[in-house]
């Protein structure tokens, strides 16, 4: 039974969000040092970061994610640049201004969040876990919950869009919650 993981992140916050998932202790990778995402997927990045992580806690259950947002007008951009989108040095909400306004000329409004986990066993044995969330976007951002996107995508189904949900009604249908559920099924946790 898996009784603790590591994260490959120095972010506490993640790694609580993650543990209330997982249902097991989640703790930052010690003296995280982000190596460079240099792949061409999510899953291509989320491994170089798991096992980033495993150089540093060898022997351990080690778990690395990366997502970002899909937009069909922009041909599934940002996708792996979703963090970085819009050039170096924007926040959040200068990262959602760029994306609307690349979408300023389209009347294609489909997006979708979407997480990709890699866990990394002890014994080296690797497993990887794909979550969706299939939206569209608002023409502004609306709410206040949340981080990056979820002013902006509206689940399908939904009126409201993610930053305007409670974290339970989120993580509930979450990309990263979907991931989740895919990993603690494989792991049989």
């Amino acid at each position: 039974m898996i009784t603790q993981v590591r994260l490959a992140t120095g972010n506490a916050g993640k790694a609580a969000e993650l543990g209330r998932l997982l249902g097991c202790r989640v703790i930052p990778v010690e003296a995280w040092d982000p190596p460079v995402e240099d792949g061409a997927t999510f899953f291509a990045n989320a491994r170089i970061k798991a096992l980033a992580g495993v150089v540093r806690h060898p022997g351990e259950w080690v778990v690395a994610d990366d997502s970002g947002i899909e937009v069909d007008a922009l041909d599934g951009a940002p996708g792996i640049h979703s963090a970085r989108f819009g050039g170096d040095g924007l926040d959040d909400p200068g990262r959602v201004t760029a994306l609307l306004a690349a979408l300023a000329e389209s009347d294609g409004r489909g997006a979708r969040f979407r997480c990709v986990l890699v866990a990394i066993g002890p014994d080296g044995q690797e497993f990887s876990a794909d979550g969706t969330l299939e939206g569209s976007l608002a023409v502004g951002p609306r709410g206040t919950n949340g981080f990056g996107y979820d002013p902006i995508l509206i689940p399908t189904g939904e009126l409201r869009t993610c930053a305007e949900l409670s974290a339970d009604e989120k993580n509930a249908i979450s990309h990263r919650g979907a991931a989740v559920r895919a990993l603690r099924h494989q792991l049989g946790l």
